[in-house]
């Protein structure tokens, strides 16, 4: 009986091996966490690559219309500058310039000395009045002596102001910096200043006006729309 026990405990011992190798156990759980952390760090790459593409195309776009604006101002203006020299009026006169017989000034404005001066008939704030001045090659009137000024103030309305070349800005310590827009000299011995003026130093342009019908430069705000005169070099031929 105790044989029989022992033979029973042999024959259900451990099975013998297929011959096939055993499947590996299974990945540890770390692995599924790296996995998935690859793939969303994938995905923010391919998501911040898109929004590069798409300001790199946005900034491109940007540039193409910033250019074809500027060409049209650029054309705007040579066509301004164009128009304004198809149309002269010239006076033959002993010229010092040899081979220059005739002087002349773009039609509608009035000749002295050796410039041109153009009166508007609109109204702008000061920046503006010069960019339309250097539209047709000139400045905002630069004043140089009192003949000059007495000659241009015959021409003006009594009524309207008339801004001019002049403009300032303030130093630290408060001191006033006139400054002409052609870079000229700012000369305190030649100005025609109103009396009592300039007396406000947040107003930083100038302007000819009239008060008791006297004409003379008043400071005045930058931002206030007025009539203006240009002057540019006689064109001579």
């Amino acid at each position: 009986m105790t044989s029989e026990i022992t033979y029973a405990e042999v024959k259900f011992n451990k099975p013998k091996s297929s011959g096939t190798k055993s499947e590996p156990p299974a990945a540890p759980k770390e692995n599924n966490l790296h996995q998935s952390g690859h793939s969303f760090s994938k995905l923010l790459l391919t998501s911040l690559l898109i929004l590069l593409l798409l300001l790199a195309i946005s900034f491109f776009i940007a540039f193409i219309f910033f250019f074809q604006k500027c060409s049209y101002v650029h054309k705007e203006e040579k066509a301004t500058r164009e128009l304004t020299h198809t149309q002269l009026e010239c006076v033959k006169e002993n010229s010092t310039l040899e081979g220059k017989d005739w002087s002349c000034c773009p039609k509608n404005w009035e000749p002295y000395s050796s410039n041109c001066y153009f009166i508007s008939n609109g109204f702008n704030i000061w920046n503006d009045s010069e960019k339309k001045c250097l539209r047709m090659n000139a400045h905002l009137l630069v004043i140089n002596t009192k003949a000059e000024q007495d000659f241009i103030t015959q021409k003006l309305r009594i009524n309207f102001a008339y801004y001019v070349g002049l403009s300032d800005w303030t130093s630290a310590m408060g001191k006033r910096h006139w400054q002409w827009v052609d870079q000229t000299l700012y000369n305190e011995s030649a100005t025609f200043w109103h009396q009592g003026e300039p007396n406000n130093p947040n107003e930083h342009c100038v302007m000819l006006n009239a008060v008791s019908r006297k004409w003379g430069w008043n400071d005045s705000p930058c931002n206030e729309v007025h009539k203006f005169i240009c002057k540019m070099m006689k064109i001579y031929l």
